[in-house]
């Protein structure tokens, strides 16, 4: 099934404009939200295809917020892909072992985060 619905969590207005104007010239619907306490209501609202997860958050972290939806049984078989300026080995493993599927460095490569999408298509 394709990725259309999308939803980016990101503290970074700039950053959540980028994705979102990358993802809807892809023919996706992006929702946005700026922390986890927004996360969580924009998905009891729809869940999404797909999560684009930001770590650094005021709150709780990316890394927080991707354990608590991956191991809810709501939204476990959403994909979370962790994009994030966290770009050491620890903080991937760690990313991953929380449940992302894929880890992005910022600043996201428009061409692997569609590559990493089709792979979920």
């Amino acid at each position: 099934m394709p990725i259309q619905k999308v939803l980016v969590v990101d503290d970074s207005k700039t950053e959540l404009m980028f994705l979102t104007d990358l993802l809807q010239k892809n023919g996706m619907l992006v929702r946005t939200a700026e922390n986890a306490e927004q996360a969580m209501s924009r998905l009891a609202e729809e869940k999404p295809d797909l999560i684009l997860m930001d770590v650094v958050m005021p709150g709780q972290s990316g890394f927080q917020l991707t354990r608590t939806i991956t191991r809810n049984p709501a939204y476990a078989d959403v994909p979370v892909f962790m994009c994030t300026s966290k770009n050491q080995q620890t903080d991937k493993v760690w990313g991953m072992r929380q449940g992302a599927r894929a880890y992005l460095t910022k600043p996201v490569d428009p061409a692997e985060l569609k590559a990493r999408i089709a792979e979920l298509g």
